[in-house]
This record gives structure tokens, C-alpha cells and sequence, in this order.
């Protein structure tokens, strides 16, 4: 038996891909993802850790500035006011713009006042700040102290070396 093919017996492939879903999908996901992105950068909670870190070599006469808890200002001993503070930087470096500051901060002064005393360093001519941190504590036990245990627990998970 001998056949005969005929060629519109076979139906046509279409040889081009079809875009427009795959366009769709895409467009989707493109203002899905500018919608989501800049609210994972907005209003994220910080709960900053200590440092572990091996501490760097101290200076021979390191100048510390600390603000304290009632966002007073103390360079070493001597308590200063923030519009002398600029002065008595001066005084402490003998004029050297380049002499790293150690900055303390009682846990209890809020972000805005320690940008506050960033910005008069800043423009005091300061620009080498370095955060001053405890070293090698957990972060709410001070040396020589027991944190506070929440009830029910009989000692402490990790012990800070008194």
C-alpha cells in the first residue's frame, strides 16, 4: 500500500516563543519588589551588640570625651560645656587635629545627643572618634556584679569574670 502525504495533513509549529507571559510575570514582579524594598529599610529595630573584639593598643596619654547620663560633658575629669568644647580639645591635644578622641557614652544618652557631640568634634576639626566599649561582657552585667535573672532560673547561662 503506497501513501500519499499530503502536506496539510500535518498542522504548522509555531517557531516563535511567545514573550508576553513571560513580560507579565516580570512586570509583576518589578513592582512587587519596589513596593517591599524600601520598607525593609524604614523604622528597623537596632539592638546594637557588644564588641568581642581584641581591643587596639592604647595610647600613651589617650584624651577621653564622655557625655554622661544627664548629657553633660566630661573631658577626662573635668566636667566642660558643649560650647567649650572646642577649647578645652584644643587644650588637651595641644592643637593636634589628628590625635584620636575616645568617646564614652553612658546606655542610657539617646542616639540624637551622641550625634550631637559627633557634630561639635566634627566641627571642632576632629575627625579621628573612636567608641569606647567594655570589652569581653555581656551586654547588661557590669564588672563585678550579677546580671539579673529572670525568674525561675538559678544562675546565670554565662558569667561575667567579676
Amino acid at each position: 500500500m503506497v501513501r500519499i502525504r499530503h502536506t496539510d495533513e500535518n498542522p504548522h509549529e509555531a517557531s516563535e516563543i511567545n514573550v508576553t507571559p513571560f513580560i507579565d510575570v516580570m512586570l509583576v514582579l518589578l513592582v512587587i519588589f519596589m513596593v517591599t524594598a524600601p520598607l525593609t529599610t524604614v523604622n528597623v529595630p537596632v539592638d546594637l551588640p557588644s564588641s568581642a573584639e581584641k581591643p587596639t593598643p592604647r595610647p600613651d596619654d589617650p584624651v577621653f570625651l564622655t557625655v554622661k547620663a544627664d548629657h553633660g560633658l566630661a573631658l577626662g575629669e573635668d566636667d566642660i560645656t558643649t560650647d567649650g568644647l572646642a577649647g578645652a580639645l584644643d587644650g588637651a591635644t595641644k592643637g593636634n587635629k589628628d590625635e584620636r578622641i575616645f568617646l564614652r557614652a553612658d546606655k542610657t544618652v539617646d542616639y540624637g545627643t551622641l550625634m550631637g557631640v559627633m557634630d561639635k568634634l566634627r566641627a571642632a576639626g576632629y575627625l579621628k572618634v573612636a567608641l569606647v566599649t567594655l570589652q569581653g561582657q555581656e551586654e547588661g552585667s557590669v564588672a563585678g556584679t550579677t546580671p539579673v535573672l529572670p525568674p525561675g532560673n538559678a544562675s546565670p547561662t554565662s558569667g561575667a569574670a567579676p
